[in-house]
């Protein structure tokens, strides 16, 4: 209660100051180059070059797909990959390595059967090529953290039980995977993870269940990788939640927003603080209930938040940016369509990248759009 009062008290010193609370934003979308193919739930990756690489997903007649293609910031377009995944893939993972080359980890096959294979895309010669080693444990919808090491953690997920609490390292150096000394204190699936200042990682969240997926978690934990194990966090979160997403603030801070708990699709957000692991509400919740939306985090430092599907079921056009200075919400300028699953990406220039996704229809999208700041 007393952090709440010092923040109204906060905004109405703002208001007072003539700075009030945050107007819509002028950020404006506007529609590029579509993909060669339309996908949902496919993976987007800023390569170092300044293009993204899209892979996976699925089509519009429900095929997982083994194609890939590229995005050209510079003129706008997508172009195939000369190279097809070495197996088709949904709810895998795609980590930017330090060496320039893209990791893609477990998902669904054309088969509807959980994945332990993985990939690497080498942007010089647009090609895929199997790793040495297959992971410890089939999986998807885990997660995959870049390490300070170069290393890559994946943990959690679902394999053909429901949600797991293993964990595995890739070591990029040999190619191969290897099981963490320890397990996650809790499975879990469509949770978060996120690479914090000091070198570990942040895991938020999610579902913890067998088939039926009934148990939404508040829990939260912390990997180390020098001692190579997880330790719970004692806090809960603000409120349960899966399928939201996990935003790193320019102070250090996480930004945990939306998603689905036990009475359906969340307006909710709040703030874990690394320093003591503290969970706290954010000021405002968002202006709509959201889940399978992206976030991303802009080089204002703001986050945008566009899409998704709200309580009501509806499919949002809608999009919103968290102001961290503020911790409110505030609406911005809508898509050029509804969609939903769909994947987003900060450009070099400070545009990000909204592609594909599935319509008000459930049908994959081919489109994508830009939106300016």
């Amino acid at each position: 209660m007393k952090i709440h009062l010092v923040a109204v008290m906060a905004l109405l010193f703002l208001a007072a100051c003539g700075g009030g609370v945050p107007s819509p934003s002028p950020g404006t979308f506007s529609s590029t180059g579509a993909m060669t193919t339309a996908r949902s739930n496919c993976s987007a990756t800023l390569l170092p070059n300044g293009k993204v690489l899209v892979v996976g997903g699925k089509d519009i007649d429900s095929n997982i797909l083994d194609s890939a293609e590229l995005y050209d910031p510079a003129t706008g377009i997508f172009t195939a990959s000369t190279g097809t995944m070495t197996t088709s893939r949904m709810f895998h993972s795609a980590t930017l390595l330090a060496n320039g080359t893209v990791l893609i980890a477990g998902g669904v096959n054309a088969a509807n059967n959980p994945l332990n294979t993985a990939e690497l895309y080498d942007p010089a010669t647009d090609t895929f090529t199997a790793t040495t080693g297959v992971m410890t444990d089939v999986r998807m919808h885990h997660t995959a953290t870049l390490l300070a090491s170069g290393n890559v953690l994946i943990a959690g997920g679902e394999d053909t039980t429901g949600a797991v609490n293993s964990a595995e390292l890739y070591d990029p150096a040999a190619g191969t995977f290897t099981a963490t000394s320890g397990t996650m204190t809790t499975a879990r699936l469509y949770h978060t993870a996120t690479l914090l200042g000091d070198g570990t990682v942040f895991i938020a969240g999610g579902e913890d269940a067998g088939q039926n997926y009934l148990y939404y978690l508040d829990t939260a934990e912390v990997y180390d990788p020098s001692a190579d194990s997880f330790t719970v966090i004692p806090g809960a979160m603000t409120a349960t939640r899966a399928a939201h997403t996990a935003t790193q603030l320019a102070n250090g801070y996480v930004l945990l927003a939306g998603g689905t708990g036990p009475n359906g699709v969340v307006n909710t957000a709040e703030v874990y603080n690394p320093a003591n692991g503290t969970f706290t509400a954010t000021i405002g919740a968002m202006t709509a209930a959201r889940v399978s939306y992206t976030a991303t985090g802009l080089s204002n430092g703001k986050v945008l938040m566009a899409g998704g599907v709200d309580a009501g079921g509806n499919f949002l056009a809608s999009a919103e940016l968290y102001e961290p200075t503020v911790g409110i919400f505030a609406a911005t300028g809508a898509m050029t369509t509804s969609r939903y699953a769909h994947a987003a990406v900060l450009l070099a220039n400070g545009e990000v990248l909204i592609a594909g996704g599935s319509d008000v229809n459930g049908t994959p999208l081919a489109s994508a759009e830009l939106y300016t700041p």
